[in-house]
Order: C-alpha cells, then sequence, then structure tokens
C-alpha cells in the first residue's frame, strides 16, 4: 500500500495560499488541512475562555486539551463546537497574531497539523509547513505575489477598509511572520501575480501527478 501523499503549500498571506489549496484538494480528492484556521479556532476559545493571548503556556494547554478538528465537509471545530463562522471575525483577525507567536504553542499545533496529515492524501496550507510541519512532503509549493496584487485580493475580501491600510498590514504581517514564511530548500516558488487560480492548480496538480 502506497502511504499517503502530503502537498505542503506556503507562502505570504495573500499569495492565494487558501483558495489555491482548497481547489487542488477539490481537483485531487485530497484533505484539504488549513492551518491558519486552526490557529484562528485555539485563539477563538482562548477569547471565550478568557485565557491571556499574552501566556503562551497556557495557551498551550489549552491547545492539548481541545484538539482542532475539521469535519468531512470541512468545517472547523474545537471544544465540540462548530466555530467556521466564529474565527473570521475582525477581532479574531486582531488577537490571532499574538496566539501563534508563541513557540509552545506552534509546537502543539504542528503536532496536531502531523497527525491530521498522517490519515490520507492531504493538501497542508500556511506557515513553515514544507520546511517543519511536513518536511517529508513530496511537492512543496511556495506561492509568491507582487505587493499590489495581494492587496487587490485581500480589498476582494474586505471592501470595508482602503487599499492603504491593508498594504500597511501586509507588510506588518510580513514583517511579524517572517521567521515562519520562508520557503524549504526543496520548494517550487510560483509566482501568482499574473496566473488565475486555475492555472496555479492545474500546474501544481501536474507536479503532484509527475511525483505520484
Amino acid at each position: 500500500m502506497n502511504r499517503a501523499m502530503i502537498v505542503a503549500i506556503d507562502g505570504p498571506a495573500g499569495s492565494g495560499k487558501s483558495t489555491v489549496a482548497f481547489e487542488l484538494a477539490r481537483r485531487l480528492g485530497f484533505v484539504h488541512l488549513d492551518t491558519g484556521a486552526m490557529y484562528r479556532a485555539l485563539t477563538w476559545l482562548a477569547a471565550r475562555d478568557g485565557v491571556d493571548v499574552e501566556d503562551g503556556a497556557a495557551l498551550a494547554r489549552l491547545a492539548r486539551e481541545n484538539p482542532v478538528s475539521f469535519s468531512a465537509e470541512g468545517r472547523v471545530e474545537i471544544a465540540g463546537e462548530d466555530v467556521s463562522s466564529n474565527i473570521r471575525a475582525g477581532e479574531i483577525d486582531r488577537l490571532v497574531p499574538a496566539v501563534a507567536r508563541h513557540p509552545e504553542v506552534r509546537e502543539v499545533m504542528r503536532e496536531r497539523q502531523r497527525s491530521l496529515g498522517s490519515v490520507g492524501d492531504t493538501v497542508i496550507e500556511g506557515r513553515d509547513i514544507g520546511s517543519v510541519v511536513a518536511p517529508n512532503a513530496e511537492v512543496k509549493i511556495f506561492l509568491v505575489a507582487d505587493e499590489d496584487e495581494r492587496v487587490r485580493r485581500r480589498s476582494a475580501d474586505r471592501p470595508e477598509t482602503s487599499a492603504d491600510s491593508l498594504a500597511a498590514e501586509l507588510r506588518r504581517r510580513d514583517q511579524r511572520d517572517a521567521a515562519n514564511t520562508q520557503p524549504a530548500n526543496d520548494a517550487v516558488l510560483l509566482d501568482t501575480t499574473d496566473l488565475t487560480v486555475d492555472q496555479v492548480v492545474v500546474c501544481i496538480a501536474e507536479l503532484v501527478e509527475a511525483r505520484r
């Protein structure tokens, strides 16, 4: 029996990770694992339970005691609740960077991500996936895009926010996430600036088929 295949997709905010990973998984019949949603779910639970987002040890304990899971339909669940909609709230956007920066939290989440990614063919997307979470992934992709295009994409999701504000936010995120947003040595760099989602998905799907 062939072992489960992992496709690791990394890249900065606005590079297209989530959209591409979702569509690629659907097309290939793979499981889609959104690691960013896992940190958001933990952030939601910490806010609900009054856990200090500056207390890394307490957050790691909360994550260990309440492992994030995904339903067959891709819904995000934690502590017995479907939080798929809750984790997209503006308050979670504001708090999640503080939660995700703690090394002890990242270690617990990485263990969970590896566990979820071992049950079948999986597309895992997020940060430090190819280099840390799944260093043995058969296919590693690092998506990039120029800043103007990344801002345009974010504007489509958040039309109420000005382009200047989104550009400044992206720069802050890039700086904050720099340590965890580096391509693995054997990753394929793919510039999505001038590509459609379908073009990116086709390109990665061809790599997957070539390495099966």
